[in-house]
């Protein structure tokens, strides 16, 4: 076999871009795999540390067991990373019971402050629906670091409460405790505005979205028990579970009500009624809320149907002499008093 010095030097050739693809700093394959590699074995640790914070919060015990069926972690994967993180001093064991650490409690409220921030960013700077903040939240936290966390929270105007109203811990850890009861446990004739709305666990969060409930929203509870929950809010009738219920917390109200008993969500003003609106729920955020006080949605401004569209969805309303559509969710968060 001849030596041909052509080919050799392609085959070295090859192999040095092969090997600089492969090794190239911060670029190459092996960075790139070994970056993902370490990505989620940080997000299986916050993960755990995140879930922990809330259970201890709701004063549950925890067990590996109970801790990898919430998280669908395999049993093999969670116990290395909690072998881990107990000799790290991130958390500590009592048999088969995890607690944290004041250290893990002190990294698991930076996880908290992230994802809550990055909430509130999406509720006011961005026009995602609410039932997509969660979980891009879920995504953010494992990759802001402390300083693009900062910069966050002073962009927001250093917020307290996220969209949901859950506290925004401090750059310190310091949380601003929930002003109110528990919806479940109120009696008839409670008076109250909702404070907050649990987003966790995901199942009955959901139900709530699905209802139409908002946060900040003024009720009256009429009747409660062992089976279910039933309120009026914003003229309109709500039964849950007292499961789903207890996601909702109110906080008592009195001098505002006889101002908004009448309130009524301008979705549901039929054709040949006039109304004047009372105002916008907290519901409508940033570039939204913005949008309908340019359009005219102020505080006592009469509005009218114009023209109810095929489906009724959407609709225009006449204000200001302006014919504007508005499509049911967003209307629904235009508060008004029919006249």
């Amino acid at each position: 076999m001849t030596y041909d010095p052509l080919l050799a030097l392609l085959i070295f050739f090859l192999g040095f871009v092969l090997l600089f693809l492969l090794f190239k700093p911060g670029t190459g394959w092996y960075w790139i795999i070994n970056k993902n590699t370490e990505l989620q074995e940080k997000t299986i640790k916050e993960d755990i540390l995140k879930q922990l914070y809330h259970f201890e919060n709701s004063g549950k015990r925890v067990s590996i067991a109970s801790l990898s069926g919430v998280l669908k972690i395999k049993d093999k994967t969670i116990v290395e990373a909690i072998e881990d993180m107990t000799n790290s001093g991130l958390l500590e064991q009592d048999g088969e019971i995890l607690k944290l650490s004041d250290e893990g409690r002190s990294y698991s409220l930076k996880i908290v402050r992230v994802h809550r921030l990055y909430e509130k960013y999406l509720a006011e700077k961005t026009g995602y629906d609410k039932k997509e903040w969660h979980d891009r939240a879920e995504t953010m936290e494992h990759l802001l670091n402390a300083k693009e966390t900062d910069r966050l929270s002073l962009e927001l105007g250093y917020p307290l409460y996220d969209p949901h109203g859950d506290p925004i811990p401090s750059e310190t850890g310091k949380i601003t405790p929930v002003q109110g009861i528990n919806l479940s446990k109120l009696p008839v004739n409670f008076i109250g505005r909702i404070t907050h709305i649990e987003d966790e666990p995901e199942v009955i969060y959901k139900q709530i979205l699905a209802e139409n409930i908002h946060h900040g929203s003024q009720i009256r509870v009429l009747e409660t028990n062992k089976k279910r929950v039933v309120f009026y809010a914003e003229g309109e009738e709500y039964i849950l579970a007292p499961v789903v219920a207890a996601n909702i917390t109110v906080a008592p109200v009195e001098s505002e009500f006889e101002i908004e008993q009448d309130a009524h969500r301008l979705n549901n003003l039929k054709e040949n009624e006039k109304a004047e609106i009372l105002g916008i729920s907290k519901e409508s955020r940033g570039e939204s809320r913005r949008r309908l006080l340019d359009l005219g949605f102020v505080k006592g401004a009469t509005i009218e149907v114009d023209l109810p569209g095929p489906l009724q969805n959407p609709r225009a309303y006449l204000i200001k002499g302006t014919s504007i559509a508005l499509r049911d969710d967003q209307a629904s968060k235009i508060l008004i008093k029919k006249i």
